[in-house]
This record gives structure tokens, C-alpha cells and sequence, in this order.
């Protein structure tokens, strides 16, 4: 028999022996929380196709196009835009969103690569702790001592002596082979042993071995090595021979390694880490959205500027008309029309201002909302369709609800918990580590011998018979115990872990105060823009109402034009200081929302939509409706 037997033979065994890890035994797919994303979590599936496994992952190609809900809002060169158009685009084209979509695939990477025993890698926002690194889990296979070449089979004398068998191996199994051909031509000093002064050797090996690590810190190799051989010596007992060996072997820790926490850390890290994923995502998207709600509130408010501007600027041309007309016919100085000329260029100027405000307000916009500014959305002229939100009575949430919300749904503090868990894992693990290095091991092994002479073609299959069935049996076993003397890496690791831990605590209880601190400023600013936006508007009414009475008094002779100016003024400062109290009222709404954790609930916004780039559902953000701005006013 050739040498190929050898392979042949030893594929047949894995495919008895192969397993998968106790603790994976029935992988099944994780439930998804966003249904357009694929889990990267779990590997490649053997069938149809066995060879994928080692091909590389299909992933979808980048798109760098706008949504076409974009292009369809433009109407007549116009983007139309309400608050909830507004966001839907944001979720679909926003560029930081689009950035930090990846993340959870990667996190879902992660754990593909712990499962496999590997260390993680981490992610953004997900660290995994120094302290787990310690003595990293994966080693490969060159602890597995006894599994390679062929013992002592075909030598002069018997074999024998120490064994000494260490871990091997990870949780995906690893199966390895080696062929090699060698001929070897030596000069001999004498004739007693081969009868010739020059011996050729001809020599075929096979290896083939098989490794395995369970998440109990078990793990065990097999082996079979073959090797025939054929010499111009002319005192062998085979010539050809064919000399072979079947191992196995075993390590179990007691102490330190021992058990689920020491050998499935990184697995525990990556699977919280993959949380720790979702609520950094989730942040982006509350960040975006909070960033869009308040760009969108400040273009209304830069519209009503200009609409305000405009009105002043048409109170002013009328004045300069009326005062040119009354000093045409002798009724009126003509320093008042000059003062009258001089306030319409006034508010011609503060009109130019408003409306290249509004153009930058514009372009930043457009450029948050798209993924690229092409020519038709680059000459649209954005128009808002909702209005600045009105004051109710209701929009003063209860504080003890508000922050209990906030202290459960705020990303920051999720994320804060689970890195807290992740150092957890890193203080038990290097408490584990404290204990000294005690193990089990053990060995069995069969040799065979076998040849063709005259008495005897028993070859490949003779002589891996004799080393499966046993005819030359090996079996060792033992104890490793490795004390480190004083032990002071080990304290260190496992001090500095607990440390950490503390600082992480203290960390988070420093988030949670911050956050309230966040919840009771919003609370003021939001009492605080109420009580403004409510005197701003009886302020307009009141300017309002001195305007119209100083008209009057003009009419009748008993005012001047440089009064009916002043009151043109101060209706023109209380009406912008009202838009801009709206304007403030409207962010402090937002605020509200966000320092609760709110801001996507409030809004109507899944973040299944945000991850696939793609609404399943309109967000439904609580703007108001055209109509007066304070209720019963």
C-alpha cells in the first residue's frame, strides 16, 4: 500500500471523531432585533457547499445615492419639507448614521471570533478589558506533546521515558497534515551494521493530527504519523518497512483555567459588547436626530424672521410713501420723509440678512439630510411646512417619571452597565488566575511495524493495524502542578482588574448624576421658554396696539413720523424676539426629549429603520399645526 493509505485512513477517523464543542453544540441563529440585518454572528453554513467556510463572506456594496424619497419632495424647484419628512431623510441619506451602521456587524464579528475561542478584538464604544489578555486562550497545537513522529517503532532499542502533555487547541477544531518524499545517499564507517560502506535511504511520511479545546478548559489531540521506508542496508528485517503510530492525549486543568469564565471570557465580553454596539448606534441616531430637530426648528425660525422683515419693510415703504406725498403738498418737513427713507433702507438691510441666514441655514441642512448635494437639490429652495410648536399646558413633564426614564433609557448609562459587566468578567478571571497551575493529562498510543519479506506484505494496512488495534501499546499519564513563587504578576493583574472595576463605578454614578443634572436643566429651560414665549407674544400685542394708536395720532396731527418710526421698531424687535422665544421653546422640547431618552419614542422612530437605511414606517414627531402659536391667544 502507498502512502495515500495513510490519508485515506486518517480521514475517515476525523470524520468519526469530529464534534463540536460542548458548550456549542447547536448553534442556533440569534433572534434579530433589526429584520434587514444580516447576523454576522453566526458562520457560514457547510451545506449546500462545503468549501464555504473558507471563502470570503458576500457583504452588500456601499451606496453613496440619496434616497429617492429626496428627489421626490422637490416639487417646481422647491423641497417641501415637514419636520417628519425631515427626519425619514436623515435616517435614509444622514452620513454619521450611515458611519456608525457598521458597528454592529462588527460587534457581531466579534463574538463569530470568540466563539471560535479566539480573543475579541472590541469595537468603538466597546472596549474589551487588558486583564482578560492574560494567558490568552488559542495557543494553537504546539503544546500537544506525543503527537508527532512515530515513537519508537523501528529502532534499535525500546522507548520510554517522561511525558509531559499540555493544553491544545481551541473550540473550532483544527485537523492538520503533512506529506513529505526524502532520499538521503550516506558514507558509512563501517560494514558490521548495513554490510555496505554507503546506505540510500528512500523515506515517505504522512502526519495527520486532530486538536480540540471544550469551554471546560478540556482538551485533547489525536494523531497517526506514517512513515515508509525503504534502504539499501542488507540487514533489515523489512525493506521495504512501514512503520506507524496512532496517538491520543488529554489536559484538564484543576485550578487555575478551570471551568466556563477562564476559557469563555471572550465570548461573554463580545456577546456584551454586541450590546454595547447597539446602544452607541442607538446614541448616533438620537444625536442626529436631536441635531436635525433643532436645524429644522432654526429654519422656521429664520423664515419668520424674513417674514417678519419683509412686513416691516412693507410698514416702512408705506410711511416714506405718506410722508413723501404729505411733503410733496406742503403738510410735512421734508426731514421726516428723509427719516422715513432712512428706516426703509434699514429694514431692507435687515431683510437681505434674514435671507442669507436662511441660504446658510439651507446648504447646512441639505447637507445633513443627503449623502451627496447634486444640482437639483442644490438650486431647490427649502421650505418648511410646519409651524414653530405651540405652548401647552401639558408639555411640563412630571419630574420623578422623567428621570426614572431617563436613568432606564439614556444609551450612555447602557453602555456604562456593560462595560461595568465586562470588567466583572476580567476581575473574576484574574482571580482564577491567582490559583497555581495544577492538570491531568494522559496518553494513549499504538505502534506498528510491518514490511514485505518473504514471510510477511503486510505493508500500510498491517502496520496501522497493529497501531489501532494495540499490539504495541504506550500509555502514560500524569500530574503538572507550576507554582509561581510569591505570585506577584498575578496579584498585580487581578489588583489592577478590581481597580478598574471601581473606577467604573464611579464613573457610572457620575453618569447618573449628570444625567439628572441634564433632566432638571431641561425641565427649567423648558418652564423658562414657556414663560417667554408667553410674554414675548403679549409683548407683540402690546407694540402692536402703540403702533396702531401712534398711527392715529399721526392722522391727526398730534404725533410725528419719527415717533410712528420708534413704535415700527419696537414691534419689529418684540416680533423677532417672539420668534425667537419660539424658536428656543421649540429646542427645549427637544432637549427635553433627549435628556429623558426620548427623543426617538417621541418622534416615532424605529431603530430598525435607522440600521437598514430604509422606513418601514413614517416618524411621527409631535409638531404643531398652522394656527395661533399660544393657546386661547
Amino acid at each position: 500500500m502507498k502512502a495515500s493509505s495513510f490519508l485515506a485512513a486518517f480521514i475517515c477517523i476525523c470524520c468519526l471523531l469530529i464534534q463540536t464543542p460542548l458548550a456549542e453544540q447547536a448553534p442556533q441563529k440569534q433572534q434579530k432585533s433589526q429584520e434587514f440585518v444580516r447576523d454576522y454572528s453566526v458562520e457560514p453554513s457547510w451545506f449546500p457547499s462545503v468549501f464555504r467556510p473558507y471563502q470570503e463572506q458576500p457583504f452588500a456594496p456601499t451606496v453613496l445615492e440619496n434616497s429617492p424619497r429626496l428627489h421626490e419632495l422637490i416639487r417646481d424647484g422647491r423641497l417641501q419639507l415637514s419636520l417628519a419628512d425631515t427626519l425619514a431623510l436623515a435616517l435614509e441619506n444622514n452620513l454619521d448614521i450611515a458611519v456608525q451602521r457598521y458597528i454592529i456587524p462588527a460587534a457581531q464579528a466579534d463574538v463569530l471570533r470568540a466563539r471560535s475561542g479566539q480573543a475579541a478584538r472590541g469595537v468603538q464604544g466597546a472596549f474589551v478589558p487588558g486583564g482578560l489578555n492574560v494567558g490568552a486562550i488559542g495557543a494553537g497545537v504546539s503544546g500537544a506533546a506525543g503527537a508527532g513522529g512515530v515513537g519508537s517503532a523501528g529502532g534499535i532499542t525500546g522507548g520510554g521515558g517522561a511525558v509531559q502533555i499540555g493544553p491544545s487547541g481551541t473550540f473550532d477544531p483544527s485537523v492538520n497534515f503533512n506529506f513529505s518524499w526524502d532520499r538521503v545517499s550516506s558514507p558509512l564507517n563501517t560494514l558490521q551494521v548495513a554490510g555496505i560502506p554507503a546506505v540510500t535511504t528512500y523515506s515517505t511520511a504522512f502526519t495527520g493530527t486532530y486538536t480540540q479545546l471544550f469551554p471546560t478548559g478540556t482538551s485533547y489531540f489525536l494523531g497517526v504519523n506514517g512513515l515508509r521506508q525503504s534502504s539499501t542496508q542488507q540487514f533489515l528485517r523489512f525493506n521495504p518497512a512501514v512503520i506507524s503510530r496512532f496517538v491520543f492525549g488529554f489536559h484538564q486543568p484543576l485550578l487555575s483555567g478551570f471551568g466556563l469564565l477562564p476559557n469563555e471570557r471572550f465570548m461573554i465580553v463580545a456577546r456584551n459588547n454586541q450590546k454595547v454596539s447597539e446602544e452607541v448606534f442607538r446614541q448616533q441616531v438620537i444625536n442626529t436626530v436631536v441635531k436635525v430637530e433643532n436645524m429644522y426648528w432654526d429654519t422656521v425660525a429664520l423664515q419668520e424672521n424674513i417674514r417678519v422683515a419683509e412686513q416691516s419693510l412693507t410698514v416702512a415703504e408705506k410711511l416714506y410713501r405718506d410722508n413723501k406725498m404729505k411733503a410733496e403738498i406742503g403738510t410735512l418737513a421734508p426731514l421726516d420723509v428723509v427719516a422715513a427713507e432712512s428706516e426703509v433702507a434699514a429694514r431692507q438691510r435687515d431683510l437681505i440678512v434674514a435671507r442669507t441666514n436662511l441660504q446658510l441655514q439651507e446648504a447646512t441642512l441639505k447637507n445633513i439630510l443627503s449623502k451627496k448635494v447634486d444640482r437639483e437639490l442644490d438650486a431647490a429652495r427649502l421650505v418648511t411646512t410646519d409651524s414653530l410648536p405651540q405652548v401647552r399646558s401639558g408639555d411640563i413633564p412630571d419630574l420623578d417619571k422623567t428621570l426614572a426614564d431617563a436613568l432606564e433609557d439614556r444609551p450612555e448609562l447602557r453602555q456604562a452597565q456593560l462595560n461595568l459587566q465586562n470588567q466583572n468578567v476580567a476581575s473574576r478571571y484574574t482571580a482564577n488566575n491567582l490559583k497555581p497551575n495544577l492538570a491531568l493529562f494522559g496518553l494513549y498510543a499504538g505502534a506498528g511495524l510491518e514490511g514485505n519479506t518473504s514471510k510477511s506484505s503486510g505493508g500500510a494496512g498491517g502496520s496501522l493495524g497493529q497501531a489501532f488495534t494495540g499490539d504495541f501499546p504506550e500509555q502514560g499519564g500524569g500530574m503538572s502542578l507550576s507554582i509561581s513563587i510569591r505570585n506577584r504578576a498575578a496579584q498585580a493583574d487581578n489588583l489592577r482588574a478590581q481597580l478598574e472595576y471601581s473606577q467604573l463605578q464611579t464613573n457610572l454614578q457620575r453618569s447618573r448624576n449628570q444625567i439628572a443634572l441634564e433632566v432638571r436643566q431641561a425641565m427649567i429651560g423648558l418652564i423658562q421658554g414657556k414663560a417667554q414665549v408667553e410674554a414675548a407674544h403679549q409683548a407683540v400685542v402690546l407694540a402692536r396696539q402703540t403702533l396702531e394708536a401712534e398711527q392715529k395720532k399721526l392722522q391727526a396731527g398730534v404725533s410725528t413720523s419719527y415717533q410712528v418710526i420708534l413704535r415700527e421698531r419696537d414691534l419689529v424687535e418684540a416680533e423677532l424676539a417672539e420668534v425667537q422665544a419660539l424658536g428656543g421653546y421649540a429646542k427645549a422640547r427637544v432637549e427635553m426629549g433627549r435628556s429623558a431618552g426620548k427623543s426617538l419614542d417621541r418622534s416615532g422612530i424605529r431603530l430598525s429603520d435607522a440600521l437598514a437605511g430604509a422606513i418601514t414606517s413614517m416618524p411621527a414627531p409631535p409638531f404643531s399645526l398652522p394656527g395661533s402659536r399660544v393657546e386661547g391667544k
